[in-house]
């Protein structure tokens, strides 16, 4: 390993040196959950500075298995901005469910070591291993509540879809390596003409696929509302930010070594139909649901509906549309779940969407702070939603795809039902027994303020993201 091995490769190096470190704490420490929070976010803070360090450096190291570069960087920021809010939060949570297990936090740390590896891969094999580091990780945390039946359940289901999908992921790697002799992007963008075949196509339809499954796209997306629902709440905005935008970024990176090389107009077609059905049908099923966490997590496909314009658009603003995207999403999508993980008990309130009836005049501040996350979602300017989809719309008109932009203001108007009727229900709605003793206490306190702020910064300042990805 030479200098710039190390440099390039520190922030996936810093993250896993500290989650092993945690565990071993957690083996040796009682009582330990204080210590393991501490040191999980210094290690969070670390690997965020030591990217940060990197992020005008643009390189190859690892034999051509890793690289770095601003894209990759900030895709880093999603990810360790996503598991410190994560970290912070669980605590409180948890111990309305008798307590933390403190492996909680090695989990987290190792499932941000593989977000780490997919968006710094050259690779297609450091690919497979980030998503499977990645994904082992969330099907533990889906069921970590052992005596949740129901987490259980949503815990087996993810396991084995998720293996299904592993499946094809792996076996279009394998053609892809049939067909080229390699599974290094720089060869295969180098010998891209003087080997494409069928075969090809196949490996990467195949990959595709494996993709489609890990963001939630249409007619992959199942799994979501079961999984979402199961899991426990705080898990739940993790996986839906952070695993969402890790998957988002190994797809750019594959997808960027296709489009250059070819005229993939056929392709873009594809991906570009799927796109509309998938923001559609997302969001036409979230109409009728009456549970919040089923409403966020058909959300949620919608969602991966609008980024997916940006890969189908196969043209720069497309490719920083999905990554503005990302970032907005963090904030909003991540601030939803938090809040309503505060307010969750262990009787089950607060997850229907009926419970926030009346919590305007109950809760004024908390109802507040939860409509400004719904606007965002719904991209109402000027938060971070809005600049998200704006540069999403615009990539797709670029592209000469104005259908597809079309279709995607038509589903965030349907999408308005939804998230205004939890603001219609908080404000102009009256229960008598709402939500009462609904606050929000210590670290998440800190939380919300950080997750609400980065929503509006993004909103008002969207030269902060987009300086660094031009």
């Amino acid at each position: 390993m030479n200098q710039q091995d190390l440099i390039i490769s520190l922030p996936i190096l810093i993250v896993s040196t500290f989650a092993v470190i945690v565990m071993v704490l957690d083996a040796l420490v009682k009582n330990s959950t204080k210590l393991c929070t501490s040191v999980s976010v210094i290690g969070l803070l670390l690997t965020l500075a030591s990217a940060f360090m990197n992020i005008n450096l643009t390189g190859i190291a690892m034999n051509g298995m890793v690289k770095t570069s601003s894209y990759s960087i900030i895709f880093d920021f999603v990810f360790c901005i996503a598991g410190i809010i994560t970290i912070l939060s669980a605590k409180n949570y948890f111990e309305k469910f008798n307590g933390i297990l403190d492996e909680f936090y090695t989990i987290v740390l190792m499932s941000i070591s593989g977000m780490l590896i997919i968006s710094h891969s050259n690779d297609l094999i450091m690919i497979f291993i980030g998503i499977e580091i990645m994904s082992i990780c969330f099907y533990v945390l889906t069921g970590i509540i052992k005596k949740d039946l129901k987490g259980n359940e949503s815990s087996v289901k993810y396991f084995l879809l998720g293996a299904f999908a592993t499946g094809f992921l792996m076996y279009g790697i394998a053609l892809l390596y049939g067909s080229f002799g390699s599974t290094n992007f720089t060869q295969i963008s180098a010998n891209f003409f003087e080997k494409y075949s069928l075969l090809t196509i196949c490996g990467f339809s195949l990959i595709i696929i494996g993709f489609s499954f890990k963001v939630g796209i249409f007619p992959f997306h199942q799994w979501v509302p079961d999984v979402y629902e199961g899991a426990p709440t705080i898990v739940t905005g993790f996986m839906s930010t952070a695993g969402k935008a890790a998957a988002f970024s190994g797809f750019v990176g594959v997808m960027s070594v296709i489009y250059p090389k070819l005229n993939s107009t056929d392709l873009t077609l594809v991906i570009a139909i799927l796109s509309a059905i998938t923001m559609l049908s997302g969001n036409i099923l979230a109409l009728s649901q009456t549970n919040i966490k089923r409403m966020l997590a058909y959300s949620s496909i919608s969602h991966a509906g609008y980024a997916l314009m940006g890969i189908a658009s196969g043209n720069k603003m497309g490719y920083i549309g999905v990554l503005y995207y990302m970032c907005s999403y963090l904030f909003m999508q991540l601030g939803a779940f938090v809040l309503i993980g505060n307010l969750e008990n262990i009787k089950g309130e607060y997850i229907q969407v009926k419970d926030y009836i009346g919590l305007g005049k109950t809760n004024p501040v908390i109802a507040l702070i939860l409509s400004l996350f719904m606007l965002s979602l719904l991209g109402i300017p000027p938060f971070a939603g809005f600049f998200g989809k704006y540069y999403l719309f615009l990539s797709a008109i670029d592209s000469g795809r104005t259908w597809l932009a079309i279709v995607s203001v038509i589903s965030s108007i349907i999408s308005a039902w939804f998230y205004l009727g939890i603001i219609v229900n908080m404000f102009f709605k009256s229960n008598e027994s709402s939500l009462e003793q609904a606050r929000v206490i210590n670290y998440s306190k800190l939380v919300l303020g950080v997750l609400v702020s980065g929503s509006l910064v993004i909103g008002f300042i969207p030269e902060l993201i987009l300086s660094w990805t031009k």
